[in-house]
Order: structure tokens, then sequence, then C-alpha cells
């Protein structure tokens, strides 16, 4: 049949009975077209070859605008840019090569775009969790961004469920995931375009173009507490969840992060007794003293506080003694630090602790006797400069604490 193809293609029709009973000068005249065809099939092979692998084989030159990305961690969740970075160069950029509003562009589908906030392709930005941009909620995932400089001061962030186009060129209003306003604001010049993150705290971070000397800021947000939390309690049901400790911190962090304190109450008893993984525990204890204590229930979580002083170390001893201290209650933190004194006799942190106390009380003399005590008898040379440093202070009359 290959041959008969090719002959066709040559004006010569082969069949079975034909190539039977050929002539020698028929049989040459076949070969002779056989002969053809291979160096055909050969030379079409290598036109593929060479035509295919041009299709790669383009040499890798830079970018006039190179490419650059940003990210930030936000508590356990990630923003991040993917741009292009144009110069200045000269160029006069807001209002002119940056036009104000949404304008034709004179190519694409787009009659109405705003700016691709880079150069090149889409600027994308992305969130690995459900967050706020300027308090407006996004999903978690990847968008295109976009940038409509209104006038010199003002301008509207948009995201594009569209991520995979060549700049603004077929911006779809259609598409948008989110629109806000914000303000730009003035900067010492930037010749190259940058995003920038500057400022940066537990659930939010405030990211920023700077160009040129401008600036155009927006605030990326997210619940923190209520990520770490649902995450933990997804993990829990895993390898995650056969240790004591991670239910401990768990309850812990729900405490001190305005989480559901009924829910870290379990967390924290669960850790205490009840299963195989449980150890009662100053720790856990006190974790749940503070609970019981946020709740409203301070009489049981003082007796609880008793019974966990009696596991505690000497550290740990003192450490609850200033927390008690920091909270103003001064006659029990007291009570505490004489505790730990008799408990643990001439060692060095119980003087410390007793000197805390005396200086909370005002009685800066006797807590200077304390002082010079646990000097003689600090460890190392850190803690000797810990003690000497608030020797001089109770000196000068200043409370150590």
């Amino acid at each position: 049949m290959l041959i008969n193809s090719w002959a066709k293609f040559f004006n010569k029709t082969l069949t079975l009975p034909d190539l039977k009973c050929v002539y020698l000068k028929d049989a040459i005249k076949i070969k002779q077209t056989k002969m053809k065809t291979n160096y055909l099939i050969n030379s079409l092979l290598f036109l593929l070859l060479i035509f295919g692998n041009n299709l790669d084989a383009q040499i890798n030159l830079p970018r006039a605008s190179q490419q650059a990305s940003v990210s930030q961690r936000i508590g356990i969740s990630d923003v991040s840019i993917t741009y292009a970075r144009p110069s200045v160069n000269g160029r006069e950029i807001w209002g002119k090569l940056v036009p104000f509003g949404m304008n034709d562009l004179g190519f694409g589908t787009s009659k109405a775009a705003p700016w691709r906030a880079g150069a090149n392709e889409n600027t994308i930005i992305s969130f690995t969790h459900d967050a706020k941009l300027e308090g407006k909620e996004i999903k978690a995932g990847t968008y295109g961004l976009h940038i409509e400089v209104v006038d010199e001061n003002n301008a509207n962030i948009i995201l594009s469920y569209d991520t995979d186009s060549w700049g603004s060129y077929f911006y779809d209003e259609a598409k948008d995931a989110l629109k806000v306003g914000v303000k730009m604001n003035d900067v010492p010049h930037k010749e190259l375009l940058t995003y920038e993150v500057n400022t940066v705290d537990a659930n939010s971070a405030i990211v920023s173009l700077v160009w040129e000397k401008k600036e155009i800021p927006f605030k990326v947000a997210f619940d923190v507490s209520n990520l770490v939390l649902s995450d933990f309690r997804s993990k829990s049901k895993g390898n995650l969840g056969f240790m004591r400790q991670n239910w401990e911190q768990a309850a812990n962090y729900a405490l001190n992060n305005n989480g559901d304190l009924n829910e870290a109450l379990g967390w924290i008893d669960g850790a205490i007794a009840g299963n195989f993984y449980s150890q009662k525990t100053f720790n856990n204890l006190q974790i749940k003293a503070q609970i019981l204590e946020k709740l409203g229930k301070a009489d049981e979580a003082s007796n609880l506080m008793d019974e966990a002083l009696s596991l505690a170390t000497i550290f740990q001893v003192h450490q609850y003694g200033r927390t008690l201290i920091a909270k103003g209650e001064k006659d029990k933190a007291m009570e505490v630090f004489k505790m730990n004194a008799k408990n643990n006799k001439g060692q060095w942190p119980v003087h410390y602790g007793l000197a805390r106390a005396l200086s909370a009380k005002g009685d800066y003399k006797t807590a200077l006797k304390h002082l010079k005590i646990a000097l003689g008898n600090a460890p190392n040379d850190a803690s000797r400069g810990r003690v000497q440093a608030n020797i001089e202070k109770l000196e000068k009359g200043i409370d150590i604490n």
C-alpha cells in the first residue's frame, strides 16, 4: 500500500499482479520509484526535524523589563505577586505612559482597559487562603492584577479571574473578582517598578507598587486566628493529634487569640487527662487556669494554680510570680516567691524572685540585699550581668520590674 500511495504521487499505479509479471526494465523503473519514494520520505522527515527543532530552539534573550516576584507570609498564609519591571528611563509616567482612567489601547479586544500594573504579560497576585484586600473579601487563588490610575492621587485596584492574557489588552470587566479604590502617595524616585511589603503585623501587610515618584499601596489581611485553629482542627485527626503538646499549644493559642474558650477548655482537658497521651503538668494546668479565669471562674482558676505550683520547677514558679507582679497582684506574688524560697533554699533564683517582689512593693533596701545574695550565687556571667544591672537600678531608686 505504501508503494501504491507514493506511486500514485508519481502518476503510476502499481498492483500486486503487475509486480509479479513485470519486465526487467519495469523492475528497474519500480526500483527507481522506490528510491524516489524513500528519498521523498527521508527528505520530509529531515525537514520536519529541522523546522520542529527550530520552534523550540529560539535564543533565550533577556527582556527589557525583567521578570520579578515578591512574597510575604502573614500568619500562616502567603500573598505573592509576579510581574515585569519597566524602568522610568527619563519618560513621563503618570498621565502619559500610564494614562489616566480606562483606555482603548489600540490592540486586543478591550476598548476600556486599565493599566497592566507592570509590563509584558498579566501581573498576577496569589493568595494561599481566603483574604481581604482593602477590607473586601477575596477567595484563595490566583488573579490578574490591574490598576486603573484615576488621577495623580487616586487609583483602583482590580483583580481579574483572567490570569493568562498579555497585559491589559484583553481586559474584560465581566471577569472582575474585585475592584477597590486606594490613595496614591508621593515618594522618592524609584527607577525600576517595584512591589514592596514594608509594613507587616500579625494579621495584615501593606503591599505597595512603587514607581517613579508615586506609591500605590493596598492592604492585604488574613483571618489568622481562625485559619490557625481551623488548620489544627483538620490536622488533629492525623499524627498531629497524637501529641499532648499540640493540644496544649492549640488551647493556649485560642486563649490568647480570641478563639472559642469552651473549645480550648476541651482541648486542654484532653491534654491533662482521659487520653493515652495525657499527662498533668504545670504548663497545662496553668493554661487551663487562665482559660477558667477568662471565663469568669476565678476561684476555680486559683485553686487549680495551687495544684499546678506543686508540680512546678523553681524557674516555673519564678516566672509565675513575675506574671502576678505584671497583673498587679503584688501580695500574691510575694507569697509565691516566699514559697519558692522555702522549697528551694540557697538557690540563686529564689533571692532574685524575692527581690522582684520587694521592689514591686517599694522596699528597695531589702530587695537590694536579696539581689546581692543572688549575685554571689549566680551560675554564669550572663546571669550575674542581669543581676548587677538590677542592683544598679535599685541603687538609683528604680523599680526592677
